[in-house]
């Protein structure tokens, strides 16, 4: 079937692939289901969002949900057209999402308030046009997992500090969102010819997806409520329709 259906964007200028076949379903879409994998973490961020706006959290919870959000549509635009321009439109917003949860994690003890989020800004901005220039390959994902390590301790330190049984779950849940959305897309990496002989492929990149957008949306949410912690707002840990858990702040009156 996907021999048979052309291709509205050409031929595959992108540097990697996944194990889904090309164009099977529309000539529109190259990965269909890498593709459509990302619209529950734009739907997860937009929860984020309104919630944020609606308690009046700090900006740059609000900023992090819209990151989320730009990622997942940058995702979407490159499976579906496997295009090299549009594959940095997903690499390029990593970089800048890890960047932010940096100056969240870190912020709240730095003592020179204004040089922090210029100097990440100009370092998302100077590696966006270098990546542009120069496609980093191996490189950019050696990048990537460096900047994810630097999170790792100060993500660590919020969670033995946290008594709250229910914040405490949202970092193990987003800890297991991780290790099942890593596992999931390893095996679509490297295992693809034999998950190619199967009769049903999992796509397991796609579950990825699915599974990093949940990770994104605990690791907010967690953030959320030791922020609020820090600012003596009385977080508590709510479930929307008795399912997806969010944060209900208590402001004092004087703020």
């Amino acid at each position: 079937m996907a021999e048979s259906i052309s291709s509205f964007w050409g031929p595959v200028t992108s540097t990697k692939e996944c194990c889904e076949i090309n164009y099977a379903y529309s000539s529109y879409i190259a990965e269909f289901y890498n593709t459509v994998s990302n619209i529950p973490t734009v739907l997860l961020a937009l929860i984020g969002l309104i919630n944020a706006l609606r308690q009046r959290f700090e900006k740059r919870f609000s900023v992090l949900h819209v990151s989320n959000m730009t990622l997942a549509i940058g995702s979407m635009l490159y499976h579906a057209s496997l295009q090299r321009v549009q594959q940095q439109s997903d690499e390029t917003p990593m970089v800048w999402e890890v960047l932010l949860y940096m100056y969240i994690l870190y912020s709240p003890d730095w003592h020179y308030r204004s040089t922090m989020p210029i100097f990440l800004f100009v370092y998302g901005a100077l590696f966006a046009i270098a990546h542009s220039v120069l496609h980093f390959g191996i490189g950019f994902k050696v990048h990537y997992i460096i900047l994810i390590l630097l999170c790792i301790p100060r993500m660590y330190k919020y969670y033995i500090y946290t008594q709250d049984a229910s914040a405490k779950r949202l970092a193990k849940l987003f800890v297991a969102t991780f290790l099942f959305g890593s596992l999931f897309g390893f095996c679509d990496r490297v295992f693809c010819k034999e998950i190619s002989s199967w009769p049903i492929n999992p796509q397991g990149h796609a579950l990825w997806h699915v599974f990093m957008g949940f990770n994104s949306y605990f690791a907010n949410t967690f953030l959320m409520f030791c922020r609020a912690q820090q600012r003596g707002w009385s977080p508590k840990v709510r479930h929307l329709m008795g399912v997806l858990p969010y944060v209900k702040i208590e402001k004092p009156k004087s703020q």
